[in-house]
């Protein structure tokens, strides 16, 4: 005899993984959860503090009489103020470069195998590393009183050619001598840094080459250790060029030799040292700026692709711009119904 069924009917089976006892529930549609952000209250009240206190800052500089904007702005880019600052620039790069090469030579001499060499660089590095640049300076604007002429001539023997010293060394040359000498030191160390940087096996590749030892230290070393010495030099010029003010007690006339001659005549001093501090801020950015280039140059054979300047991102997002303000003014093309035809 056949059996009834019904064709709608759900053949047996093992029952549905929901409807044993103790299966997971099902998770949650995604859609229907709300999502709520993390809240920094501390990150918040940190901000807010910050920008009362900057706005205080600020609303204290345009408000407070003390500073005196009028008198900042005319001796900002006055003829006497102008000239100091090229006599400041002067100083920074006369001493920049020639402190870098016999800093350069001191630091060969002090990776050289020669114990001569080697004790000689030490001892000029510690000696001065451990007098202050103002004693150095002072001892050089003197230096006519510890030898009243300087000559060439047989060691130990007869001088053959002589002069005053005086005649010899000026003031401005007395400054120079004695930012090099103490520049010397600092740059000394700051090159051997980066050559020890340099991986051994560089040097020992170009040996087996047959590369010359000088060409080996000018082609491959020296532009390797470059990334390491770089950032370290541009911090250090940096501070040369604020150091620089050391030679007021020389009566040079750098920047800030000739505020205070200034302020010592018409008694404006807040607005004057402003003066002399937003010459160094721009000089110091300028100074930044060009260090953030060189090392950029440098980096080429270790960053294949260097992130953009601040410039290629200012342009890139002009273009970014210009390209959404495009596509706002394109006319929207109608939709094809259904089963038209391309």
């Amino acid at each position: 005899m056949a059996l009834l069924t019904d064709p709608t009917a759900v053949p047996p089976g093992p029952a549905s993984p929901d409807a044993r006892p103790g299966a997971r529930p099902a998770p949650p549609d995604p859609g229907s959860l709300d999502v709520v952000p993390v809240r920094h209250y501390a990150r918040w009240a940190a901000a807010a503090a910050v920008t009362v206190l900057v706005s205080q800052f600020v609303h204290g500089l345009a408000t407070n009489p003390v500073w005196e904007w009028d008198v900042f702005r005319a001796y900002f880019l006055s003829e006497t103020i102008v000239r100091a600052v090229w006599v400041t620039l002067q100083l920074t790069a006369y001493a920049t470069v020639l402190g870098f090469l016999l800093g350069t030579v001191l630091a060969f001499m002090r990776l050289s195998s020669s114990p001569v060499l080697q004790t000689v660089a030490w001892s000029y590095i510690w000696v001065f590393r451990s007098i202050p640049m103002i004693v150095q300076l002072v001892f050089w604007f003197n230096l006519s009183a510890l030898y009243e002429e300087l000559g060439v001539g047989i060691p130990f023997g007869p001088v053959l050619w002589s002069v005053d010293s005086n005649s010899l060394i000026g003031t401005i040359g007395a400054a120079v001598i004695g930012l090099t000498l103490h520049q010397a030191a600092y740059a000394a160390e700051i090159v051997r840094g980066g050559v020890i940087a340099v991986d051994h096996g560089q040097r020992e590749a170009a040996a087996a080459l047959g590369i010359p030892r000088l060409r080996q230290i000018r082609r491959i070393v020296l532009p390797q250790a470059m990334r390491a010495i770089l950032p370290t030099a541009g911090n250090e010029i940096i501070g040369l060029l604020k150091g620089t003010s050391v030679v007021y007690v020389m009566s040079i006339g750098e920047l800030f030799y000739q505020v205070q001659v200034i302020y010592g005549r018409n008694g404006r001093v807040i607005p004057l040292l402003l003066v002399a501090t937003a010459w160094y801020v721009v000089l110091t950015t300028l100074l930044s700026v060009a260090q953030y280039y060189v090392e950029r140059r440098f980096a080429r054979g270790a960053d294949r692709t260097p992130p953009p300047t601040p410039l290629q991102r200012a342009r890139r997002s002009v273009r970014g711009l210009r390209a959404a303000a495009a596509r706002r003014d394109q006319p929207v093309a109608p939709l094809k119904p259904l089963g038209e035809s391309r």
